[in-house]
């Protein structure tokens, strides 16, 4: 039996904002959109170039409070070819960015931007 990710869902207060986010910053691409006007909500799926895999950002019309995180939440993780270049490039945003990270054992360096809602986002060196 053949499996395969599809996407992972993120709830959004401000779908214009979160669009942008993951567009201009990250360099997604909007590959499909769904409006459901009675139901109260839409669907924005964003893949990178060449890739597959989606995010699934659901805007729910009458969502009033921000949504909470909670702490199971981890992150979405994405790699770059020039991780200190990237690392510059977001750090120009409004976007919260954290310095440059690496682990212990030297398989990994990485460092984390936040999306509009607050959402971790993991940027990994590729290898």
């Amino acid at each position: 039996m053949a499996k395969k990710a599809l996407h992972t869902c993120v709830r959004v207060m401000d779908l214009d904002k979160s669009v942008d986010f993951y567009t201009n910053v990250l360099g997604m691409e909007i590959t499909k959109k769904a409006d459901y006007p009675d139901d109260k909500f839409t669907l924005v799926y964003l893949a990178l170039p060449g890739d597959n895999y989606e995010v699934e950002l659901t805007y729910n019309y009458d969502q009033e409070e921000p949504y909470e995180i909670g702490n199971g939440y981890g992150h979405i993780a994405i790699s770059v070819d020039d991780l200190q270049a990237t690392h510059e490039e977001y750090s120009k945003t409004h976007y919260e960015v954290t310095g440059l990270k690496g682990l212990s054992d030297g398989a990994a360096n990485y460092f984390f931007i936040k999306d509009p809602d607050g959402y971790k986002i993991e940027v990994i060196q590729a290898r």
